[in-house]
């Protein structure tokens, strides 16, 4: 599965994430995709208001869905935004514990206003989409290390979000 890049992402790099819980082998896959939404100086957020955390919009590859009709569902259920998709920009591989998480990241513009559709535990947390500055988000995901001694899941989002942005604005492609 990690060496089988979709041809939309053939030219796009493909950045290698492992954590240092993870097994020898992993038993599981998830893919999804995530958008970097820009306007302007500007990028599209989704913000949990009651866990505090900011993600770049996305989430997971339903069964009979293409990587581009996942992002642009997903990045509209989550923000209500509807996007036009400019371009695939890289593949994230991640392995912590028996997973393998792969996100597929594209560049989008927005195109309009749709219909936001929170899934429950997304209520719950208090999903809203919001507008940052792409400096700002950057320099907020920076910090991903600092979530290490509280939650793995936030460092390793965190760093996640870093690598896909620190790419898009700079073009370095490393994960750390």
């Amino acid at each position: 599965m990690t060496d089988c890049i979709p041809a939309a992402f053939a030219v796009c790099p493909v950045i290698r994430v492992t954590g240092a819980n993870a097994h020898p082998a992993y038993t599981h896959v998830r893919a999804g995709c995530r958008g970097i939404v820009v306007d302007g100086d500007k990028m599209l957020l989704s913000h949990e208001l009651n866990t505090g955390w900011y993600l770049i919009p996305g989430g997971g590859l339903e069964e009979g869905e293409t990587l581009e009709e996942c992002c642009l569902r997903e990045i509209e259920e989550e923000t209500g935004v509807i996007v036009r998709l400019e371009k695939p920009l890289l593949c994230l591989q991640e392995h912590y514990e028996d997973w393998l998480f792969i996100s597929y990241y594209f560049v989008c513009t927005p195109a309009g206003q749709g219909k936001q559709s929170l899934t429950e535990a997304e209520k719950r947390r208090g999903l809203v989409p919001e507008w940052m500055n792409t400096a700002n988000a950057l320099q907020l995901f920076a910090r991903h290390q600092d979530y290490a001694a509280t939650s793995e899941e936030k460092r390793g989002s965190y760093q996640r979000e870093y690598i896909a942005l620190r790419y898009f604005l700079t073009g370095e492609a490393t994960a750390e």
